[in-house]
């Protein structure tokens, strides 16, 4: 049997179509390039050398008599000031791990006065007078552990700490006082003890950081000595160990 002519036209226009179709289907079948990948950011690197500046406000007690000599009663009397100074130090990271080792040293403005008479098993040996205490530097060398995400680092710091004290007496009338029970007119004092405290540290650039931090330190000599310290800093780390 012929296939009658309509049905050839049905069959010439679905090859026309189909042979339209398929250049079309294999163009869609090449595969096409791939958009690049996007390299991983990389974490911020805490390991490096670096140094600083920092400085801040203290605030404490101090023994005004016992700086002096240590024949006096024990006494505290309130102190404050500020701080301002320099610091180097080193660290290495491992993983969010952040260890290292810094040292300070201050110029301070730590002072505090008071108006009485030491005592020696409590009864005064002089007439009143005015007792200027003074710290007017200090320096520590710590510890810093801490714990590193990206471009934050959170640490705690210990260690050793020196202050140098100083303590003048005067009248009420201002003149000074050197009498037997004390050596002169002023004192000196080094004192040494410890530095405890944490801080809060964040990197703005590659080799740039800043730093908030607490300090409690406690020194000894003739007495004992007690301060706390809120500083803030600026540090650059030459990077690599």
């Amino acid at each position: 049997m012929k296939p009658t002519s309509s049905t050839l036209k049905v069959l010439i226009a679905t090859c026309a179509v189909l042979l339209t179709y398929l250049p079309v289907s294999a163009a869609d079948l090449t595969p096409r390039p791939q958009a690049p990948v996007a390299a991983p950011v990389p974490y911020y690197n805490w390991t490096g050398f670096y140094v600083g500046v920092n400085g801040g406000g203290a605030w404490g007690s101090q023994d005004p008599w016992n700086i002096i000599t240590d024949r006096f009663d024990r006494f505290s009397h309130d102190i404050s000031g500020g701080v301002v100074g320099g610091t180097i130090g080193a660290q290495i990271q491992a993983s969010h791990v952040v260890m290292g080792l810094e040292a300070d040293l201050d110029w301070a403005n730590i002072r505090g006065s008071t108006f009485g008479s030491p005592t020696i098993a409590g009864v005064p040996v002089t007439a009143p007078i005015n007792a200027d205490t003074k710290i007017d530097w200090e320096s520590t060398l710590r510890f810093r552990v801490g714990y590193a995400n990206d471009a934050w680092l959170l640490y705690g710091t210990g260690g050793l700490a020196v202050l140098g004290a100083k303590t003048t007496l005067t009248t009420p009338t201002g003149a000074a006082v050197c009498t037997a029970i004390f050596n002169g007119c002023s004192g000196t004092n080094r004192q040494v003890g410890a530095a405890l405290g944490g801080g809060l540290e964040y990197g703005f650039t590659p080799n740039l950081s800043a730093k908030v931090e607490y300090l409690y330190i406690t020194a000894v000599s003739f007495e004992v000595s007690r301060h706390s310290e809120v500083r803030a800093g600026l540090n650059y780390r030459f990077g690599g160990m």
